[in-house]
């Protein structure tokens, strides 16, 4: 049984409206939350990039909900030792309700020290290593650790995560998939793909939940709908490993230029059609997916959530 959760992209919405969104999701019927952790906005009709770690300190005193990073990046912007502070806080926080979501990362967010950035053997490497030193040190014993990328010095976290922490890794590609099941108690890919989905399985995978999520815009008007989501997130489509290598927001306006309007009316559930939000939504669940998460792009947030309430989630429990 899949269950529903709302997306709060961090990249387009100030800490306020990310707090009433969260307010509003619980509301409307949702009863989980996803929140994406940048240091940069995709581009700049985006606009936002709250701290993730400080939103989840605030989501915890606003609802009930469970929250999932989706996805920090504990490698290189972040040392794992440090992630797992922030990360083993926030369970203590949400009282056992959080889940660390994490992936190899984007240039975008990572490059902001001045690093190199690795190609992506490396960075699945770095992932492996980051995910195990975290494993050791939510037990709350003392650790010292020498490895081939992080060093870590006596190190003890006092404040423990409530219970069991679990750690969900992202895939895009069929490596990242395969590290998924051998290392990560569960799946994140955004998209309804089966194929990764049997890779993930296939490597350790079984029985561990998949999780992912789409972004819709819910609007009276479609062609407004299509406007909105091609003018704030056309970096959705931007095809291979561009999101991962591009630095800036200013490239990814550069690149989002090969994005047409076309192709994010075809991509995107866009406008009031209950079914074609319905049907967007079910391809998660038909997939595979335990958890599928829904973001709404642009303003409109009241609109989306009375229509989800009303219409979209009833549909897809009956």
């Amino acid at each position: 049984m899949s269950s529903f959760g709302y997306f709060l992209a961090c990249e387009e919405f100030t800490p306020a409206q990310l707090l009433e969104q969260a307010r509003r999701a619980s509301d409307a019927g949702f009863t989980r939350l996803a929140i994406s952790d940048h240091f940069h906005p995709w581009n700049e009709a985006q606009g936002n990039s709250p701290l993730v770690w400080s939103m989840i300190g605030a989501l915890s005193q606003t609802v009930d909900l469970p929250v999932t990073t989706l996805v920090t990046c504990p490698t290189v912007r972040l040392h794992p030792a440090v992630t797992a502070q922030a990360a083993a806080t926030s369970s203590r926080l949400l009282e056992g309700r959080f889940a660390l979501g994490v992936g190899t990362g984007e240039a975008l967010n990572e490059h902001v020290l001045g690093d190199r950035w690795p190609s992506f053997d490396e960075r699945a490497d770095m992932l492996e290593e980051a995910v195990a030193v975290m494993r050791e040190l939510f037990t709350g014993r003392q650790v010292s650790h020498r490895g081939p990328h992080y060093t870590v010095d006596n190190a003890r976290l006092y404040t423990t995560p409530h219970g069991r922490l679990p750690i969900h890794v992202s895939g895009f590609g069929p490596k990242a998939a395969e590290l998924a099941g051998r290392i990560g108690d569960g799946f994140v890919t955004m998209g309804p793909d089966e194929d990764a989905i049997g890779r993930f399985r296939d490597a350790g995978g079984e029985g561990k939940p998949v999780l992912g999520g789409l972004k819709v815009c819910w609007d009276t008007d479609r062609d407004r709908a299509v406007d909105t989501a091609h003018r704030i997130w056309p970096t959705e489509h931007l095809p291979g490993e561009l999101a991962q290598i591009l630095p800036t927001p200013a490239h990814f306006e550069q690149a989002s230029q090969l994005v047409t309007r076309d192709q994010v009316a075809q991509d995107v559930p866009c406008g009031n059609d209950v079914e074609e939000h319905v049907t967007a939504v079910r391809a998660y669940v038909d997939a595979g997916f335990e958890e599928v998460y829904v973001g709404q792009i642009g303003p409109d947030q009241e609109a989306f959530f009375t229509a989800y309430r009303e219409k979209v989630l009833p549909a897809l429990a009956g």
